[in-house]
């Protein structure tokens, strides 16, 4: 996918943040900020973004995100477990965002382990609901180098972002 077209889908989720009066926020590891980058190349983007953290380190997924010690060791920075805490995390530490997003993965050339490949994303997907807080996750692998594997995982959060369904 195209700078354009990620753009195009970023401007979309803008669209309809903007249109529940909510706030996003996104952890990053594997997309070093392009998620947030995305997000507010859109005009007016201050509407309805409120902040990114990139935490490409456990620590710094442990210490600005609340990721427990125990998820880390036991399955591993790149695991929906991760990316689930992740996004929970940046959602508990913004208290004006209603919606996050988090990534982390292994975007190359190097660093695959056994049974996860280089091009594997994990993604996070939290909101606060009446109910409480809403996670799910998702994973993908992308083809490509280091700079396909970021731009895929990008447009793959933004798209599938668009589709969860608290935000109907």
């Amino acid at each position: 996918m195209n700078t354009e077209e990620i753009c195009h889908l970023a401007q979309l989720l803008g669209e309809r943040l903007a249109g529940k009066g909510w706030m996003f926020s996104c952890a990053e590891s594997c997309t070093g900020g392009l998620l947030a980058a995305a997000m507010t190349d859109t005009p007016g983007s201050s509407l309805w973004f409120d902040r990114g953290v990139v935490s490409y380190s456990n620590e710094a997924k442990q210490t600005l995100l609340g990721v427990h010690a125990e998820t880390l060791e036991r399955f591993g920075a790149v695991s929906e477990e991760t990316a689930m805490e992740m996004a929970a995390g940046v959602l508990s530490t913004a208290p004006r965002s209603d919606f996050a997003v988090s990534t982390t993965g292994i975007a190359g050339p190097g660093g695959a382990t056994p049974g996860k490949p280089v091009g594997m994303v994990c993604f996070g997907f939290a909101t606060r609901t009446a109910e409480g807080l809403v996670t799910r996750a998702a994973t993908r692998v992308f083809p490509g180098d280091r700079r396909a594997v970021r731009a895929a995982a990008v447009a793959f959060a933004l798209s599938t972002a668009l589709e969860f369904n608290p935000l109907d």
